[in-house]
C-alpha cells in the first residue's frame, strides 16, 4: 500500500512538474485591416498578471502557467480569449470589430436592449467623455453631446445647479426630466453624484419614458453606474486633478474719469450743480469686478476606485473627494463634496443572482447673495468707480443715501465681509435587488431603492451700519434649519423572453411599482448674538426675539403605486414593434383623478436588412423607426386638491385684534393629470464600414391640461390674504416642435493616428396653444428695474411660453419737431425731449401707454449646437467640445437705473444732440420714460462656447510596467475656454434658479462661469 501512495504521489508530483510555467508573446492586430494594435489588454484570466501590446502591437507575459486562459480586449472590439498549452508560446491575435456599437447594449428602463434594435429617440453619453470634459455636476457633460437636450447652468458659484429641458418648455411648472439611477427615482439633480462613478447617461426623450409613467412627461433620465467585471483580476485607479480658476467675463464698465465726465452731464443736462467740478485726477479709480474676482481661485479633485471580480462575485468600489473656491468670495464661496460607493453583485446559485449599490455623499456649501438685485455682483457693476474700498481709518466705505444712488446699492467688499452662511448635507441613497431564473425564458426581478438626506444651515446676520440702507441690520441674528427627506421604490417585475422558429422574438415585460417620499423641516431665529461674532451664533445662545413667531416647521409625504407592462416583438431582426403601458395613481390628486393611464408604442423598420437593399458600398446599417403615446405629470405642490389651514388672518376677540390661521391655498378637487402627447419620427444610419453614424428624428410634443397655479382668481374668493393663493387648476396647452440630427464620426487612418468629430443640432419651436379663458387669455410674472408694476414676461396662446412684453422701440427723438409729431409718451412718466427713446404707437390711438405693448422676444433658444473633435496620436490624445446657442433672448436687467450708478462703456456712445446717436438716449437727472420696459433692454443672447480643451499623454507600458502600473496618462485642460456672443452680460445661457418659465431669461446679474486651467492623471495599477 505504501508503494501504491509513493507511486500516486510521484505521478502527481510528475504531472506538476510538467504542467511548468511558460513565457508567452505576440502581436495583437484589427482583423480587418489587419494593423498591429497598441494599448489592447492581455489579462490572465482570474489571476493579476496582464499587461497592454505596446506601439507596434506587440506583448509577452512570462511565467504563465499552462492551461491558462488569456483575454484580449480593446475598446469597440469583441472580447478573444485563447488558452494556454505548452506547445503554443507565440501567440498572434486579431481581434474582430464589435459591429461600430450597433450591439451595444442600451438601457431603457426595466430592460435593456441592442442598439440596432431599439425603436425609440435615445441618447447616450459614455464615461469616456465625462472622463475628457470633468463636470463637476454630471449633468454638465450632457450640453452639447446629447441632441435634444438643453442644459444651462443657473449662475457659476461653486456647487450651483443646472437646469436640464429635453425638446424645449412644456409646462409652466417644473419643466426638468427624472433621473433614475440604476433603477433608483432621485429626482431631477445629479449635482451629488460623483461623475467618476458614472458608466453611461442614457436620455429617453419620446414615449420609450411612458413606461416610468407620471414621472415621464419631461423625459427620463438613466444613470448606469460602473461595475466590477467576471473574472478580472483587482484593478487600482486614481484619477485626480488640481487647477485654478478665474472668471471668464468682465463687463466693461466706466473708470472713474468716464463715470465722473458722465455724471458731470447728467447733472447739466438736469440744470443742476457739477458733481464733479475737476475730474482731472481721478484717474481709473476703482475696478469692482477686479476686487471681487478672484484669478486664482482653487480646485482639487480626488477620486480611487477598485474593481474586478471571480466568476460568481463583482465589485466595485470608490471614494472622492472634491474641493473648490468661488471665483468670489474665496472662503465665503467654498463647496466641498466627499462621497463613498460599493457595488456588489453575487451570483448564488444557478438561478439567483444579488445586485447592491449604495452612495454615501457630504456636502459643504458656503454661499452668499450672488444672484440678483441687491446680491454682490449687482453692486459691484453699480457701485461708482470714483468711490473707494476703505476710508482713510480702514474701515470700508459706505456708499452715499442719495437720491442718485438709492438705498440698495452698498460696497459689494463689506457685503462680503459681513456675509456668514453655513450649508451642511448628508446623502445616503442605495438600491438591492435579485433576479430569479424562474426557467430559461422567465426572470423575476425585485429591487428596492431608497433615500435619506439630512441637512442642517445656519445664517449669521450681523448687527451692521451701511448708511441708511435696505441691508441695515440693527439687531444681529442667527437663522438655523434642519431638514430630513427621504424616499423609497420598489420594483418587481417578470421578463419573458422567447425565440420562435429563429425568426420570431418576443420580449414582455410585466410589473408594479411603489414609490414613497416624505420628510420635514424646522426653523428658528434667535436675535442678539453675543459680541456680535459668528463664533457666537447660535440659537442657543441668541435668547432675544423678535416679538412675534420666530420658528416654523412643515411636513410632507406623497405617494404612488403603479402597474406597467411592455411587449417588444421582431421579425429576423427587420421589424420592430414596442407597445407599453402603465397605470399611475399618485395622492397628489383628489379620489376623482387620481388613477391614470398612460399607453404608448413605438416601431421600427431596418431597411437594411431587406433583400431588396443588396449589399451597398456605402450604407451599411439603415433602421426608420417611429413612436407615438401619452405621458403624465403630477409634478405640483402636495394636497392641492384641498384647503389647508397654512394661511394668516386676523380676528377679533372681546374687542382685540388677534392673530391667528386661516385657509392657504383655495382647493380644487377636480384638477387631474398633465397629459403630454409624443410623436416621434426618425432614422438611424451607418456609413463607410460603420465609421460615420447618422441619427435625425422630428418629433412634435403637446401637453394638455396644464397644471397652473398662478391664474388669477375673483377677489372675493379669499385668495389674496397672507398665504392665501389661487387654487391650481388645469389650464393650458403648449405645443414643442423641432428636429434633432446627431453626426458621429470615428476612423482609424493609421495604427499611430485616429481621428473622430461629432455633431449635434437641435431645433425648437415653442407655443402656447390655449389659456384658460374664463378668467384671463395670459399669465403674467417676472420682474424688470425697481417699482415697475407693468411685468415683463407673459403665457399668452399663440405666443413662446415666458415671451417678453413691452413697450417697441423706434430710435432717438433727434429734435424737438420729431417730438411734437408723435403720439405723446407723458404715460410712460414723462414728455418726450430730444435724445429720448420714441416708442412705436401700435394701435395708432395717438398717445403712447400700456395697450401699445408688444412681443419683444423669448428666452426659448430657435436652434442648438454641439461639436466635439478628438484624436490620438501615438501616446497623445487630444479632445475639444464646443456649444453654440443661437436665437435666445435675454432682458439686461443687472444696471440700475439710478442717475448716480456706474454704467457700462456703451452709454459713451449716448445721444448729445441731433444725429450723435439713435441707439443709446441722452443722460439727465429729469424724468424720462427711458427707462419703462422695452426692446431696448432685450438683447440677442445667441452664442457660441468653447467648453472644453483637454492634451495628454499616456506614457508607454513598458516603462510604468516596472513599477506595477499598467497605465500612466497625465493631460492638461481648460474648461469655459471662451464664449463668443454680442450679449452684454455675464452670461448668455444662464437661467433663472427658480426654474419658472414666466419669467425666465431675464438677467439681475447672473454669477459668470470661471474657466478652469487644470493639470490632471489617470493611474492605474
Amino acid at each position: 500500500m505504501k508503494s501504491t501512495y509513493a507511486l500516486m504521489y510521484l505521478l502527481l508530483f510528475s504531472v506538476f512538474g510538467f504542467a511548468q510555467s511558460v513565457d508567452i508573446g505576440g502581436t495583437v492586430k484589427d482583423e480587418k485591416s489587419g494593423v498591429p494594435m497598441p494599448g489592447v489588454s492581455v489579462q490572465v484570466k482570474n489571476n493579476s498578471k496582464g499587461t497592454m501590446t505596446d506601439l507596434d502591437g506587440n506583448y509577452s507575459l512570462n511565467d504563465i502557467p499552462s492551461g491558462s486562459i488569456i483575454v484580449f480586449s480593446y475598446v469597440g472590439y469583441q472580447n478573444v480569449s485563447y488558452t494556454i498549452t505548452a506547445d503554443n508560446k507565440n501567440l498572434d491575435i486579431s481581434l474582430p470589430e464589435d459591429s461600430k456599437s450597433l450591439d451595444e447594449v442600451i438601457v431603457i428602463g426595466y430592460g435593456t436592449q441592442r442598439k440596432k434594435e431599439v425603436t425609440g429617440a435615445v441618447s447616450v453619453v459614455s464615461a469616456k467623455t465625462l472622463e475628457t470634459l470633468k463636470p463637476i455636476d454630471a449633468t454638465q457633460a450632457l450640453q452639447g453631446t446629447a441632441s435634444g437636450v438643453v442644459v444651462n447652468g443657473t449662475g457659476g458659484s461653486p456647487g450651483s445647479s443646472y437646469a436640464i429641458r429635453i425638446r424645449g418648455i412644456a409646462t409652466n411648472g417644473t419643466n426638468g426630466p427624472r433621473i433614475i439611477v440604476d433603477g433608483y427615482d432621485i429626482g431631477t439633480d445629479m449635482n451629488l453624484l460623483n461623475p467618476n462613478d458614472i458608466e453611461t447617461i442614457t436620455v429617453l426623450k419620446d414615449v420609450q419614458a411612458a413606461v416610468y409613467g407620471v414621472i415621464g412627461a419631461n423625459g427620463i433620465i438613466l444613470v448606469t453606474t460602473k461595475k466590477g467585471k467576471k473574472n478580472t483580476a483587482a484593478k487600482f485607479s486614481y484619477n485626480g486633478y488640481t487647477g485654478f480658476q478665474e472668471t471668464s467675463r468682465k463687463l466693461p464698465l466706466l473708470n472713474a474719469t468716464e463715470y465722473a465726465l458722465l455724471l458731470n452731464e447728467r447733472y447739466a443736462n438736469g440744470g443742476q450743480p457739477l458733481p464733479f467740478p475737476d475730474a482731472s485726477g481721478l484717474g481709473k479709480g476703482t475696478d469692482w469686478q477686479k476686487e471681487i474676482f478672484a484669478t486664482s481661485a482653487p480646485i482639487i479633485s480626488h477620486d480611487f476606485s477598485v474593481n474586478g471580480g471571480s466568476e460568481k462575485i463583482t465589485y466595485a468600489v470608490s471614494a472622492s473627494d472634491l474641493t473648490q473656491e468661488g471665483i468670489i468670495g474665496g472662503e465665503k464661496s467654498h463647496y466641498k463634496r466627499n462621497s463613498a460607493r460599493i457595488a456588489l453583485t453575487a451570483e448564488l446559485t444557478s438561478k439567483l443572482k444579488l445586485e447592491s449599490n449604495f452612495i454615501y455623499t457630504y456636502l459643504d456649501r458656503d454661499t452668499f447673495n450672488d444672484f440678483g438685485l441687491g446680491s454682490v455682483l449687482f453692486n459691484a457693476i453699480n457701485t461708482p468707480s470714483t468711490q473707494a474700498i476703505r476710508d482713510a481709518n480702514g474701515d470700508f466705505t459706505l456708499v452715499p443715501n442719495s437720491p442718485g444712488l438709492g438705498i440698495e446699492i452698498i460696497n459689494p467688499m463689506a457685503q462680503l465681509a459681513n456675509t456668514y452662511n453655513d450649508y451642511d448635507g448628508r446623502k445616503l441613497q442605495g438600491t438591492f435587488g435579485l433576479d430569479y431564473t424562474i426557467s430559461k425564458d422567465l426572470v423575476f426581478t425585485a429591487r428596492m431603492g431608497a433615500n435619506n438626506y439630512n441637512s442642517k444651515g445656519k445664517t449669521f446676520a450681523k448687527q451692521v451700519n451701511y448708511g441708511g440702507k435696505v441691508f441695515d441690520i440693527t439687531r444681529s441674528s442667527v437663522s438655523q434649519n434642519r431638514t430630513n427627506d427621504n424616499s423609497y421604490t420598489f420594483d418587481a417585475y417578470l421578463t419573458y423572453k422567447r425565440s420562435f422558429a429563429e425568426k420570431h422574438n418576443i420580449t414582455g415585460t410585466f410589473g408594479t411599482t411603489i414609490y414613497k417620499e416624505w420628510g420635514n423641516g424646522l426653523f428658528a431665529t434667535g436675535y442678539d448674538v453675543p459680541q456680535n461674532s459668528w463664533q457666537f451664533a447660535d440659537i442657543s445662545l441668541a435668547l432675544g426675539t423678535s416679538g412675534g413667531r420666530d420658528v416654523g416647521s412643515y411636513e410632507y409625504k406623497d405617494k404612488r403605486l403603479s402597474y406597467f407592462g411592455r411587449v417588444q416583438y421582431d421579425y429576423m431582426g427587420k421589424y420592430l414593434v414596442s407597445a407599453m403601458g402603465r397605470r399611475d395613481s399618485s395622492t397628489r390628486f383628489g379620489p376623482n383623478n387620481s388613477v391614470a393611464f398612460f399607453p404608448s408604442m413605438t416601431a421600427g423598420w431596418v431597411i437594411s436588412k431587406e433583400s431588396f437593399f443588396g449589399e451597398s458600398k456605402i450604407i451599411d446599417f439603415l433602421k426608420l423607426r417611429g413612436s407615438f403615446g401619452i405621458t403624465g405629470n403630477d409634478q405640483i405642490r402636495p394636497y392641492g386638491y384641498v384647503g389647508q389651514l397654512n394661511g394668516e388672518a386676523t380676528y377679533v376677540f372681546d374687542g382685540v385684534l388677534v392673530n391667528g390661521t386661516a385657509i392657504g391655498a383655495l382647493s380644487n378637487p377636480d384638477m387631474k393629470w398633465e397629459e403630454a402627447k409624443k410623436l416621434d419620427i426618425g432614422f438611424d444610419m451607418n456609413l463607410l464600414n460603420n465609421d460615420l453614424e447618422i441619427n435625425a428624428d422630428y418629433y412634435l410634443n403637446r401637453t394638455d391640461n396644464l397644471l397652473i397655479q398662478d391664474l388669477p382668481v375673483s377677489g372675493t374668493a379669499g385668495a389674496g390674504g397672507p398665504g392665501g393663493a389661487s387654487p391650481t387648476i388645469n389650464a393650458g396647452s403648449v405645443r414643442n416642435a423641432g428636429v434633432e440630427f446627431m453626426l458621429n464620426y470615428n476612423h482609424k487612418v493609421s495604427d499611430n493616428f485616429k481621428f473622430g468629430a461629432s455633431y449635434t443640432l437641435t431645433t425648437v419651436k415653442n407655443e402656447v396653444l390655449k389659456v384658460n379663458k374664463t378668467t384671463t387669455t395670459f399669465l403674467q410674472g417676472g420682474s424688470f428695474g425697481v417699482g415697475q408694476s407693468l411685468l415683463p414676461s407673459r403665457m399668452e396662446e399663440g405666443k413662446p411660453l415666458g415671451y417678453f412684453y413691452g413697450y417697441q422701440t423706434d430710435g432717438i427723438f433727434q429734435n424737438q419737431a420729431e417730438v411734437n409729431a408723435h403720439p405723446s409718451q407723458a404715460a410712460l412718466g414723462a414728455e418726450a425731449q430730444p435724445g429720448d427713446i420714441r416708442f412705436k404707437d401700435l394701435n395708432g390711438d395717438g398717445v403712447i401707454n400700456p395697450e401699445d405693448r408688444t412681443n419683444l422676444g423669448d428666452p426659448i433658444p430657435d436652434l442648438i449646437m454641439g461639436f466635439n473633435l478628438n484624436f490620438t496620436f501615438k501616446g497623445f490624445d487630444f479632445a475639444a467640445y464646443a456649444y453654440a446657442s443661437l436665437g435666445n433672448d435675454m432682458v439686461r436687467n443687472y444696471e440700475r437705473t439710478l442717475s448716480d450708478a456706474n454704467r457700462l462703456d456703451y452709454v459713451l456712445d449716448r445721444w448729445t444732440g441731433e444725429g450723435t446717436s439713435n441707439n443709446v438716449p441722452r443722460v439727465t437727472t429729469e424724468a424720462t420714460g427711458n427707462n419703462v420696459f422695452s426692446n431696448y433692454f432685450v438683447e440677442d443672447a445667441s452664442f457660441l462656447r468653447i467648453q472644453n480643451a483637454q492634451l495628454g499623454y499616456t506614457i508607454k507600458p513598458e516603462f510604468t510596467e516596472k513599477a506595477g502600473i499598467t497605465k500612466l496618462r497625465l493631460y492638461v485642460g481648460v474648461n469655459n475656454i471662451y464664449t463668443f456672443t454680442k450679449y452684454k452680460g455675464f452670461d448668455p445661457g444662464a437661467v433663472n434658479p427658480d426654474g419658472n418659465p414666466i419669467g425666465n431669461g431675464i438677467d439681475n446679474g447672473f454669477y459668470p462661469l470661471p474657466r478652469t486651467y487644470m493639470f490632471g492623471v489617470n493611474l492605474n495599477f
